[in-house]
């Protein structure tokens, strides 16, 4: 089972640790225990790829505007 990192991986590293886990889990050989360490690394891991894709969502909305008198306003970062 992949270790669990105590910084925020990116989309591409979350992405290839999901990837990771289901391969594992469809083995078939973890433990209950095992497989819901797996399954609830998996729910972070979602949820971070989840945020990552609406940012980057808000950050093509805002840069494909085509008002060129609209205000420009600041993007949040939450890192």
């Amino acid at each position: 089972m992949p270790k669990a990192s105590s910084k925020t991986p990116s989309f591409e590293q979350a992405m290839a640790e999901l990837e990771s886990l289901v391969e594992t889990m469809e083995q078939g050989e973890l433990s209950l225990e095992e497989s819901l360490k797996c399954f609830e690394r998996g729910v972070v891991l979602t949820r971070t790829c989840q945020q990552v894709l609406k940012e980057a969502e808000q950050k093509i909305q805002i840069l494909s505007n085509n008002n060129p008198d609209a205000d420009l306003e600041p993007f949040e970062n939450s890192e």
